[in-house]
């Protein structure tokens, strides 16, 4: 195989204060090491230390780790546990005060939560589940805003033992009949609207819209939770609003125990067919995960403020919004509205409102919010952070470094997250008491981890080269299976040209001669040009690298006819968008700019101009509509997710 290139020269290292280091949870490399060393020493009883010392089980669980079906790997499944206890009763009534959620609307009123209130609105809602006919092991969509009452949907159904399938408000019906059917769900849970920006957004008139293309026969009752107050349909015996559900319910409802390996949830993720994906996760596994990366990564403490900026339609949302934080009794942040309204200083007012001690979000805000205002973090009292995170795709070095100083004031670790939906937790990431970090790798795996970077053979590359990211040996927080199709599960994530042992992620990494690892995109974002592999994160940031004219960039290839592939440069520049002459001038010095940071080989061939870039409202940008834009194909995929779809056309003209 030829390697992958690593393009990326960025050398310099950020290690945590003494001072940070003294106070972590995980307190220096040393202490790293030695997690690491008894994973390697003792795996099974590593993981089952952890799993008792960080969970409650209602049957201690006697086997840690069962293979015998490999690659469905079953964990401490003889024992019995319940997710919503573990984030609510067993903090009672210790902390029964303490806020759990600070809940931030859009147009800025705020709502404080307490532990004992959750618990009671989880129960609550949990009973009126019940009384609808919902029972142990049904499945039950969730399409809700950003809200308190989306982690009481989630939360209740976790204890009743019922599988949630939380879908995007941002989806199309067409997008939600799919997953309702596919996931063979009872029942809906969601809002007749919600607001973003300032703007009031439909949910129940999409619900309906799905409801009625057909399929969907198995939905007896849709649950409506009134938070926008405008009129809509409600049908007859199958639609009850969310208040009249839950009124004269009882205020407790005794936790259902179920098999640790219990579906948990089931959510869905973009396939590389376009097909969505029905993730299935476990009940145990993943909340131990969830709340041992809380305590290390997010080095939680127990007067923290933390806040994760992912919808709960996304895994962020779920690992780092309804469980995570719950699981070890912390007080977090949920806001319902969008970062630049009413201005580009919201994000920065709230960490300053609320005293924001930790702050994790994506790479894709970061960049907007320098375009839409860098010298805005200045104008906040940042003092209260103490970590930053981010999430979602690699963080390009330019940005890292502006997250460091104008956000962090230099003196806030970076833990840049490498995980996915399917893996349910942090896989690669600093430590914040122990990492020293550089700007644009992730880093180090977490203990218990061990991953390596192969040749399409399988075959470790060794530091100093890339290749194909892979996990070799399967870990508590993995996917279990694809919701119904094990094939697609195996063939996808296990597949035999790596005779089934490890564990496919997707995407090329490189690794340095320390051992740290760096993520360059999807492995089918890895471009062949003239024979040489190179990662679209790296081109991507070398863009971006030119502070003077790029504010954001997106790499895609297409076929060429006498390089293999070319390279595709969708960028949004820091002023106006350049047309005719103007334009054709930037992109040659663009050109250019890229030929000297990388070389002549990464020089894209086309480059196209946006006011924007393709993205959905949660801010991931869609690379697969701009591959098809590059390509020249017409697109024939639902855009309805895209918050700007608009721009499609705006990006269909190179120079």
């Amino acid at each position: 195989m030829q390697h992958i290139i690593s393009v990326l020269q960025e050398n310099r290292i950020f290690p945590p204060s003494p001072e940070f280091v003294r106070g972590a949870n995980v307190s220096g490399m040393d202490a790293y090491r030695t997690l690491c060393a008894e994973a390697e020493r003792d795996f099974e009883g590593y993981w089952a230390r952890l799993a008792r010392e960080f969970l409650s089980w209602h049957k201690p669980f006697t086997k840690t780790l069962d293979e015998s079906n490999a690659p469905f790997f079953r964990w401490f499944h003889d024992g019995e546990l319940n997710a919503s206890y573990n984030c609510l009763d067993r903090h009672l009534p210790a902390l029964a005060d303490k806020v759990a959620i600070i809940f931030e609307s859009d147009d800025g009123t705020v709502t404080r939560t307490t532990y004992r209130e959750l618990h009671r609105e989880v129960c609550r809602f949990a009973n009126a589940l019940k009384s609808i006919g919902v029972k142990t092991g049904d499945r039950v969509i969730v399409y809700m805003p950003m809200s308190v009452q989306a982690v009481v949907a989630m939360q209740a159904c976790a204890r009743i033992g019922a599988t949630h399938s939380v879908v995007f408000g941002g989806f199309s019906a067409k997008s939600l009949q799919e997953r309702i059917i596919d996931a063979g769900a009872c029942a809906v849970i969601t809002a007749d609207g919600q607001f973003r920006g300032g703007r009031e957004i439909p949910l129940k008139p999409v619900v309906d819209e799905a409801l009625a293309m057909g399929g969907c026969e198995a939905i007896s009752k849709v649950l409506v939770y009134q938070r926008t107050g405008s009129a809509v349909a409600m049908a007859a015996n199958r639609d009850v609003w969310w208040e009249d559900a839950v009124a004269g319910q009882a205020e407790t409802c005794d936790p259902v125990w179920v098999n640790a390996e219990h579906p948990l949830f089931i959510l869905y993720t973009s396939g590389s067919t376009g097909k969505p994906k029905g993730i299935q996760h476990s009940t145990g596994g993943y909340l131990l995960w969830t709340a041992v990366t809380m305590k290390w990564v997010f080095d939680n403490r127990p007067e923290d403020v933390f806040w994760c900026t992912a919808d709960v339609g996304w895994v962020t949302g779920h690992s780092y919004v309804c469980y995570g934080p719950l699981a070890v009794g912390g007080t977090e942040v949920i806001f319902e509205g969008v970062p630049t309204y009413p201005d580009a200083g919201r994000f920065w007012k709230i960490c300053q409102d609320h005293r924001v001690t930790v702050f994790y979000t994506a790479p894709t805000a970061i960049r907007s919010l320098i375009k839409a205002g860098g010298d805005l973090p200045g104008k906040y009292d940042l003092s209260s952070l103490r970590v930053l995170g981010t999430v979602g795709e690699p963080i390009n070095p330019e940005a890292w470094i502006w997250y460091n100083e104008a956000v962090g004031g230099g003196r806030c670790p970076i833990v840049d997250t490498w995980w996915q939906t399917e893996t349910g937790g942090h896989m690669i990431t600093p430590l914040p008491g122990a990492t020293p970090t550089k700007p644009g790798s992730a880093t180090l795996p977490l203990p218990g981890i061990i991953a390596d970077i192969v040749d399409e053979a399988g075959e470790p590359v060794g530091r100093g080269k890339g290749g194909i990211l892979v996990i070799k040996r399967p870990w508590p927080s993995m996917l279990r299976t694809i919701w119904g199709d094990p094939e697609r599960y195996r063939k996808t994530y296990f597949p035999e040209e790596f005779k089934g042992k490890y564990y496919l992620a997707g995407d090329g990494a490189s690794m340095d001669e320390e051992g740290y690892f760096r993520i360059v995109g999807r492995i089918d974002d890895v471009l062949n040009v003239s024979g040489h592999r190179l990662g679209t994160m790296e081109i991507e940031s070398a863009l971006v690298a030119n502070t003077k004219l790029v504010a954001e960039a997106a790499v895609v290839g297409r076929p060429d006819d006498l390089t293999g592939e070319a390279i595709v440069a969708f960028v949004v520049t820091k002023g106006p968008r350049p047309t005719g002459e103007e334009a054709l001038k930037m992109a040659r010095e663009l050109r250019e700019w890229v030929a000297k940071e990388i070389g002549p080989i990464a020089r894209p061939k086309d480059i196209r101009f946006g006011d924007n870039l393709p993205k959905t409202r949660s801010g991931k940008i869609m690379r697969r509509l701009l591959r098809a834009i590059a390509k020249g194909e017409e697109i024939t995929q639902d855009v309805s997710t895209l918050e700007n779809p608009a721009i499609l056309e705006q990006l269909k003209g190179s120079v």
